[in-house]
Formats: structure tokens, C-alpha cells, sequence
């Protein structure tokens, strides 16, 4: 599918890209998948779903290759040529490179939207969503705790139940759950781990609710080293804070919307903990089957999989 999406992108960035003629005529069946777009629906709709998807997986690329994605499919209001080269050439001006170097950025930007669209779930997908998480971790007692404080946002009307799982990867005879407030908690089970969460009321489209957990672990054996979440859903924000002893220094490697790979230990950033032993992150417009969290040791392959 990837070989496929790859052909129909570079297609798609002829002309004047999202803003041709006849778009739906240039839209593939692999991409058409990707955005969400049938045949039900007419040239409005198919468009306002291909930039809405674009838009948002262009969000994932490398900062460096994101105004040249923008501008080779006409996603910016700055950037209307009718030509694909002059977009790059506009691109080349802007920051001051030349026009080869930036096809070439283009080109990467296109293997990359094409794995992103084949790997991970649009925004509008699933029912309800995240507005925000916010999670604290505390690990300078002999007891470790997590604290989850969710609160979503109903996409449809008649949203009865919510699945979810934790954020950080813990054997489930490890660790005391607790629901502090929001409705009836229970466990899926060893098959699928995690939780559904029923409000007292059924939820109407744009209707938010709020519930929160409490996680008690017998020990710092018990948690892995990492709080690692691969969405689901999608995410407006996730606000996370670690506590850890002050008087240790600590370098962790933090993920902010990574692809994670089977073969291949996901790219990160180092950041130092405060010299009181916080650690406070905040990710935005997470992407479901992406990357986010941090990692003081292990392997974020494994932490990852057991988290997701």
C-alpha cells in the first residue's frame, strides 16, 4: 500500500495539487482509503477530507520538510502557483536554498506522508476522543503511583462506553486500580489488556465527561522504566509529570509523535530533569498507532508494545 500511496502523492502534487480541477479524478484508491473519501461522497467533501488528512499528517513530518510539503500540495494560503515548480521555487526563496534541495525535501516528505497515512488512524475515527490526558507519575517513594486524568469528548450521539488502556506498561497483579470518579470501571481481561470505563449517562455528540484512575504498585520492581503511550484515539493533549528522586541526576530520552518500527529502536530527544526530580511534558494533537511519552531506561520498543 505504501508503493501505492507514494505513486498517487506525487500524482497528486502536479498542478495546482489539493486545488485542481477534477481533484476527485486525480485522487487514488490508496489514498482515497487513507482520507476516508467514497464514492458517496462529491468534490466538496472529498476535498475538505484529503486536506484535513494532509494537513494533519504533515504535522508529524520533521520540521524542516513541513513548509515544503505544504507548498508542493498547495496546503498553504501563502502558496497558490498553479505549478508545482514554481511552489518550489517560492519554497527555495523562502529559506534560501535552492530549488533542487528542496525537491529532494519534497521527495522525502512524500515517503514519509505515504508511511504515516498507511500506519496510523485519521482524527475523525472511532466515536469519541481524547481532549486531554493528563498524567502524574510519582517514583520517589518505596510505592510507586500513577495518576490518570482523562477527559474526552463524545464525536457521535449514543457513546455508551470507553476503552482505554494505561500508559505505562505494568503486569496487571502488580498494580492496585483505583477510579477515583467518572462512572463504573472494568477490566477487559488478560486477552486485550486495559479497561472500560461506562458513564452514569449515555454521551451525545460534543458531549464531554471527565473520570480519572489511580494506580498503586506493589514496588519500583513492578514499573518499567517508561511512560509510553501509543494512542488508540486521537489526542488534543497529553500533559505528562514524573517525579523522581531530587537528589539524582537524570537524562531522558522523550518522544513526541514517533513512528515506531518492528525492527529499529524509535529516534528521541534528550532532556534533563529538573533539580527538584520533575519531569513535565506536554504533547500536542497526538496521532492514533505514534509515539509520545519518555523513557529513563530500557527499550522503547519493548516498553512501547506492552504499553500499546
Amino acid at each position: 500500500m505504501t508503493t501505492n500511496l507514494v505513486r498517487e502523492l506525487k500524482t497528486l502534487r502536479k498542478g495546482r495539487g489539493v486545488h485542481a480541477p477534477r481533484l476527485l479524478d486525480r485522487i487514488g484508491p490508496a489514498l482515497a482509503a487513507s482520507c476516508g473519501i467514497t464514492r458517496a461522497d462529491g468534490s466538496v467533501a472529498a476535498k475538505q477530507k484529503l486536506v484535513t488528512r494532509l494537513s494533519e499528517l504533515v504535522e508529524q513530518l520533521p520540521e524542516d520538510l513541513q513548509l515544503p510539503a505544504r507548498a508542493a500540495f498547495g496546503l498553504t494560503s501563502d502558496v497558490r502557483q498553479p505549478l508545482y515548480g514554481e511552489r518550489v521555487n517560492w519554497v527555495a526563496a523562502e529559506i534560501d536554498r535552492d530549488a533542487r534541495t528542496v525537491r529532494r525535501r519534497v521527495d522525502d516528505a512524500v515517503y514519509q506522508l505515504a508511511e504515516l497515512a498507511a500506519t496510523t488512524t485519521r482524527r475523525d475515527v472511532g466515536g469519541w476522543h481524547t481532549a486531554e490526558l493528563a498524567v502524574a507519575v510519582t517514583l520517589d517513594q518505596g510505592q510507586p503511583e500513577v495518576v490518570e486524568r482523562y477527559q474526552v469528548v463524545a464525536d457521535q450521539d449514543g457513546v455508551d462506553s470507553l476503552e482505554f488502556a494505561p500508559v505505562f506498561p505494568v503486569r496487571r497483579r502488580d498494580v492496585d486500580v483505583h477510579l477515583m470518579y467518572g462512572g463504573t470501571l472494568r477490566d477487559r481481561g488478560l486477552e486485550r489488556p486495559g479497561f472500560t470505563l461506562v458513564p452514569a449517562t449515555t454521551l451525545a455528540r460534543g458531549e464531554s465527561h471527565d473520570f480519572a484512575l489511580r494506580y498503586r504498585l506493589q514496588s519500583r520492581d513492578a514499573m518499567h522504566p517508561c511512560v509510553l503511550h501509543v494512542p488508540e484515539r486521537p489526542c488534543d493533549l497529553f500533559d505528562l509529570r514524573v517525579r523522581f528522586e531530587c537528589d539524582v541526576k537524570r537524562i531522558v530520552r522523550t518522544f513526541d509523535g514517533v513512528l515506531l518500527r518492528s525492527d529499529a529502536e524509535p529516534g528521541g530527544m534528550q532532556q534533563a530533569v529538573d533539580r527538584a526530580g520533575d519531569l513535565h511534558l506536554r504533547f500536542r494533537r497526538l496521532l492514533p498507532g505514534l509515539l509520545y511519552g519518555a523513557r529513563w531506561g530500557g527499550s522503547a520498543v519493548c516498553s512501547a508494545r506492552r504499553a500499546s
